[in-house]
């Protein structure tokens, strides 16, 4: 049963009791509190509601096996954010997998003349948002993750890095080719 001590603890102590005692009316208290924001981030990769609620379903059952891999180290929601974010990417990709039998490389390659602003930002705010959403949906899951992370989500570099344990150029990159990409998509339509 849930107590109103349980509902009171902190994401972290919530998520060790859940790992010490392995009790599924403590999980229900953390399913509370993040099931609305897990089934946003689901929505923002998939094409509907009922898929979004299967997503978000199946992000809970892998949680509840995979909560002993939270070391701490980051504050419980910005780990949550990962793990949710990684599970529909890789969801996202095994299903375009099926459909086309391709593979895509992604490379970090730094080079000292890469210059990360070459598409601003104001570019991407001028772009037409129904024409937007179809170009993002043709570009890869992992660009458009990190375009969400930034611009939807609103997250700073450091937080992105920390959700994806990338470096800050690394992450610089990503997002100024996931740029590209959505751009010249956008152009495309």
């Amino acid at each position: 049963m849930k107590t109103k001590t349980d509902i009171k603890l902190s994401d972290e102590e919530l998520v060790y009791k859940i790992v010490e005692t392995n009790n599924t009316h403590l999980f229900a208290v953390l399913y509370d509190r993040y099931s609305s924001v897990v089934y946003n981030k689901c929505y923002g990769f998939s094409k509907n509601k009922e898929e979004a609620q299967d997503l978000t379903h199946d992000v809970f059952i892998k949680l509840f096996v995979k909560l002993r891999s939270f070391k701490g180290k980051s504050k419980f929601s910005t780990w949550l954010y990962s793990f949710t974010y990684n599970f529909c990417v890789n969801y996202v990709q095994r299903n375009s997998h099926k459909k086309k039998e391709r593979i895509t490389i992604v490379t970090d390659d730094i080079k000292e003349d890469d210059n990360f602003d070459e598409i601003e930002d104001s570019t991407l705010f001028e772009l037409k948002s129904d024409k937007l959403a179809k170009a993002l949906e043709l570009i890869d899951a992992q660009d458009k993750m990190i375009l969400l992370m930034k611009y939807q989500d609103d997250m700073s570099i450091q937080e992105i890095q920390d959700a994806l344990e990338l470096g800050s150029s690394a992450v610089k990159m990503r997002i100024k080719r996931a740029k590209e990409k959505v751009v010249r998509k956008y152009q495309e339509l």
